[in-house]
């Protein structure tokens, strides 16, 4: 590890983050000194902004490609992104499309704050209006630090097992020795600290105590409060639980993930009122942190208007669109009918068998709302909602291709994206703020599920300390007013629930960085291919459909990252991951 001792309160040009609307004020330092940062309230809050500002988000983090282009959610259209790295054969140690030194930089930004920064009083302050106020939220940055450090180590330990672990400053020579840390100790570590500090933190900046003032006109909603801290303890247990992590399927770390996801659950609902939202599409909208404010926990968001993730996705063909990230079929197929059947191309037929609704001329209709949400279609009108003409991603279509960014797969994006957005050049409304999710609800009704149904062995299973079955935790998303999907039945078969469960995830969390790990965590198989719809139009204007596939490089060891090489050299005890040696 390279970690520099910093005294630096900026990473020029990060985002800020929310939970609903306050942004994090940024504040550019040069190297000063400890004594100078502590004579400054101001100065010591920007450090721990600019701890908060390495937090992860993804818009497009490989050339426009995000990580749902480096599994079976996406395909990237331009071959040109480093995301195809991932599974074309050319990752490696060498090659390690890693962050591997950011998560470390923040962990030793981390150390430093919480050994030099804690017990301060700023005592020039004193006679300010807002000292008590100023005081109240200095006091609690030392749970945010110590919640950002377990986080980052979670980020580490999902990508890479076993990793280096310290909690205090360290020189650079020192933190060039260390061993790797087995990932169940890591894990350990970032529950524990999430059960220190859960009391400890402000639960909630929107909902202070009556003598607490803070002086803007909004409460600052975008730190970490207890709900985010309890979120994260959720989401490290059931990774923890899973078979990456737990090879020998021990009940009792499913048991910790049903307690902490229940925990959470219970928090969320019981305490702070909050449900999943009706409109599922609010959850990433410009106003998000207005509308969907019942079902985020905690978010990021851009600090400032933006486009890009306009620009990357909007369909090619239209102005300013160069295609970007495409849903697979692979996607599209987790979609049922609305009366709950799977939708299948049969030797060039749509099938819906069961089906009431579903009607094969028309496959795109009458499926899960998500999808539309979600996907744009072949004959997909109003996108973005500016766009006077159909979308057609059929061969030779306006917006298919042979185009250049045409779909590869016979899908364009519309998650994550606004379409108010107009990028034509003759457009007064050409950017707006983003959202990344980092925590929702509805993830941790998903996350309880999969837990409850390790932990008790079926999926209508129930006892006294969980009282919803793994079936009623899954149906929650599904049932949402406005997506409307029939709940899953009684007494299924643990191999149907199982396959329902994981297509229910995908196409609940799509497009938000889960995927990807889902399937490595759960140690069934690597992407080995992705499915792609080939759309031909026909003389009388109807459609042919032809699935293909595309193939995909696949090893084990892909289940963990490779070590960066250059680490590797620098540290004699810090030893590679297996099969990423040769």
């Amino acid at each position: 590890m390279k970690l520099k001792y910093l005294f630096i309160g900026s990473m020029i040009g990060c985002g800020g983050l929310t939970a609903c609307q306050d942004q994090l004020d940024f504040n550019e330092y040069a190297n000063y000194d400890k004594n100078y940062m502590m004579e400054s309230y101001e100065n010591v809050g920007g450090l721990v902004t600019s701890i908060y500002a390495q937090l992860d988000s993804d818009w497009g983090n490989y050339g426009g490609a995000t990580l749902a282009s480096a599994c079976d959610e996406a395909e990237y259209a331009w071959t040109s992104s480093s995301v195809h790295d991932f599974y074309n054969g050319s990752w490696s140690a060498t090659n390690t499309i890693s962050n591997w030194s950011k998560n470390y930089l923040a962990i030793q930004q981390c150390n430093m704050y919480l050994e030099e920064f804690l017990g301060l009083t700023f005592p020039d302050l004193r006679l300010n209006s807002d000292y008590d106020a100023q005081m109240f939220r200095y006091n609690n940055y030392q749970y945010e630090v110590r919640f950002l450090r377990a986080y980052f180590y979670f980020n580490l330990v999902r990508q890479y097992g076993d990793v280096p672990f310290t909690d205090h400053f360290m020189s650079a020579d020192e933190s060039n020795s260390l061993g790797r840390t087995p990932a169940k100790d890591i894990f350990d570590y970032i529950i524990s600290e999430c059960d220190e500090i859960k009391d400890l933190i402000i639960e909630d900046y929107a909902n202070l105590p009556a003598d607490v003032v803070l002086p803007s006109e909004s409460p600052e909603t975008g730190r970490v409060n207890k709900a985010t801290v309890l979120a994260l303890k959720a989401r490290a247990a059931l990774y923890a639980a899973s078979p990456l992590f737990n090879t020998e399927n021990n009940p009792e770390l499913w048991h910790r993930a049903a307690t902490a996801n229940k925990e959470l659950l219970d928090y969320c609902v019981n305490n702070r009122g909050m449900k999943l939202v009706d409109d599922y599409a609010s959850l990433w909208d410009k106003n998000n942190y207005k509308n969907a404010t019942d079902e985020l926990i905690f978010g990021r968001r851009a600090n400032k208007e933006s486009s890009s993730m306009e620009s990357y996705n909007y369909p090619a063909g239209i102005e300013g669109g160069k295609g970007g990230n495409c849903p697979t079929q692979n996607l599209v197929d987790a979609y049922e009918t609305t009366d709950g059947y799977p939708v299948r191309l049969v030797d060039g037929v749509w099938k819906a068998e069961g089906s009431t609704v579903f009607n094969p001329a028309k496959p795109y209709e009458n499926r899960d709302s998500r999808l539309k949400m979600t996907i744009c279609v072949n004959e997909e009108v109003e996108w973005p909602t500016w766009n006077e003409t159909p979308i057609y991603t059929y061969q030779g279509g306006a917006n298919g291709q042979p185009l250049n960014g045409g779909t590869p797969t016979g899908y364009y994006l519309k998650k994550y994206c606004q379409g108010d957005i107009d990028l034509r050049s003759n457009s007064t409304y050409k950017s707006a703020y983003h959202t990344w999710i980092t925590y929702r609800l509805g993830e941790f009704y998903l996350n309880y599920a999969e837990a409850v149904f390790r932990y008790l062995g079926n999926a209508d299973a129930t006892d006294a300390e969980f009282t919803m079955s793994a079936r009623q935790a899954a149906s929650m998303t599904r049932e949402r007013k406005g997506v409307n999907m029939p709940a899953f039945p009684l007494r299924m078969s643990n191999e149907d629930f199982w396959e329902a469960y994981k297509k229910e995830r995908m196409v609940e969390l799509a497009f938000e960085g889960h995927r990807f790990w889902d399937v490595r965590r759960w140690k069934e198989g690597g992407f080995t291919s992705i499915g792609r719809m080939l759309i031909t139009k026909n003389s009388d204007d109807s459609f042919t459909y032809t699935r293909s596939i595309k193939a995909l490089v696949w090893d084990d060891k892909m289940y963990f990252y490779p070590i960066p090489d250059s680490e590797i050299r620098k540290n004699p005890n810090l030893k590679q991951n297996p099969g990423w040696d040769k």
